[in-house]
């Protein structure tokens, strides 16, 4: 079997083609390339952070953006990150160390999302001095439903962002202002994210140079913004009287709890948020993500609910899996000053359990992609990621199911986006 790839061609895709083609998932790394004079982001009436042209955009910056976005382009990591010791599997790949752990404090276990080992870890790198600062997302303090970037230069900042954020962000919008800095930094972010950067790497040293560390979440996904304004609805608020929305913390899973300036107060549990999956509203990528593990991050945490979702609250966990002998030292140098507590050891099939939608997505992917291509939509570049393997997995039936699931519903008009406009907007200028 042989990788579906987005053909080669001396015209690349246009920003327009790139987000109605379902490939976008709102990372902002192009609107760093071309600079917010020629590109901006507008949240679309779908509740998605889409980038817009200005004007059109020259041949050399969309050559340029084809070759850093996550979703035209999606790798593998650089083999020569792994050392020779490391374990293989198909659908989980490369791993220095597999654990389960929660990070030391217990007061960080308690807020941050799982068992806070990412939190944790921001907070061991700008202690040890390894890092200046830690770039990540957090809610918007002004508009807490809303997600922002934010640089955090000390361990109480990277507290403060601690916590699930399950809508839209744009966390590289500025990513070549924050390699201007030249001081060495942390990236916690989603695998596409991380997928984006690592593509920049190929083009840009100051990637490898100054990005000393690259941290992810197992992820489950990109809610649209409207999945958190149905939570709004059901409560009968509105956004701006909100002083608080936290998807998950203060336990684990712990309650979305939304507090309002007039001292009222709302909470759901987990499983009321997600019970409903026709009400996920995850966005079009995210169906076709053939890495949500985090295959290019030097540490990945997840999740550990067998069978995938929790029976209730505990005291919070994270699987821990280390991809990069640099994700290695930092792990054992964490573990040996506290701020990581492990458990024991995990297998891949501990994250088969943990993990039982990934396992499927990644089987899937392969099929899935050959089926959107097939209907005449251009589908990523995948390289070094394993899905013909993984495909390889599945009987003949399974792989047809897929392939034609996803045929059939490109030419019934899904998977696709429109053409992105700002709320109240005019349709956007072709990049």
């Amino acid at each position: 079997m042989r990788n579906p790839q987005l053909h080669e061609s001396p015209e690349p895709l246009r920003l327009d083609q790139i987000v109605e083609s379902g490939l976008c998932i709102g990372c902002g790394l192009c609107v760093s390339i071309a600079g917010r004079d020629q590109v901006g982001l507008v949240m679309t009436p779908q509740g998605r952070e889409r980038p817009v042209a200005r004007r059109p955009l020259s041949h050399e910056t969309l050559v340029r953006i084809n070759a850093v976005c996550p979703g035209t382009r999606i790798g593998g990591a650089d083999p020569i990150t792994s050392g020779l010791t490391a374990k293989r599997n198909t659908v989980w790949g490369s791993a220095e160390r597999l654990s389960v752990g929660h990070a030391g404090d217990p007061a960080v276990r308690f807020r941050a999302s799982s068992g806070g080992v990412l939190t944790a870890l921001g907070q061991f790198l700008l202690r040890s001095r390894r890092v200046s600062f830690v770039l990540h997302v957090a809610a918007s303090k002004s508009a807490p439903m809303r997600t922002e970037r934010r640089l955090s230069f000390d361990a109480a900042a990277v507290l403060e962002g601690a916590g699930s954020r399950y809508g839209p962000a744009a966390p590289l919008a500025d990513f070549l202002e924050v390699l201007e800095r030249a001081e060495p930094f942390a990236l916690i972010a989603k695998p596409c994210d991380i997928t984006a950067v690592r593509n920049l790497a190929r083009l840009d040293p100051r990637v490898d140079h100054f990005m000393r560390y690259a941290l992810t979440l197992v992820c489950g996904g990109v809610s649209d913004l409207r999945k958190s304004e149905d939570v709004l609805k059901r409560f009968n608020v509105e956004e701006r009287e909100l002083t608080l929305f936290r998807y998950r913390g203060n336990g684990n899973p712990g309650p979305t709890r939304l507090e309002t300036k007039d001292g009222r107060v709302f909470e759901l549990t987990y499983p009321e948020l997600w019970e409903d999956e026709s009400k996920w509203m995850l966005q079009p990528r995210c169906n076709i993500c053939p890495d949500a593990i985090g295959l290019g991050s030097d540490i990945a945490a997840s999740d550990t609910w067998p069978g995938g979702g929790p029976t209730g609250e505990d005291e919070g966990f994270n699987g821990i899996i280390v991809r990069t002998e640099r994700g290695l030292e930092l792990y054992e140098a964490a573990v040996a000053a506290g701020d990581l507590t492990i458990i024991r050891d995990a297998s891949f099939g501990d994250f088969d359990d943990f993990q039982p939608h990934q396992v499927r997505k990644r089987r899937a992917v392969w099929a899935r992609l050959k089926g959107i291509n097939a209907a005449g939509r251009p589908v990523p570049v995948v390289r070094d990621l394993e899905i013909d393997e993984c495909a390889r997995l599945n009987s003949l039936r399974e792989n047809l199911a897929e392939y034609r699931g996803a045929r059939d519903r490109v030419k019934r008009g899904r998977l696709g986006e429109p053409r992105p406009v700002e709320r109240g907007g005019t349709p956007a200028t072709d990049g």
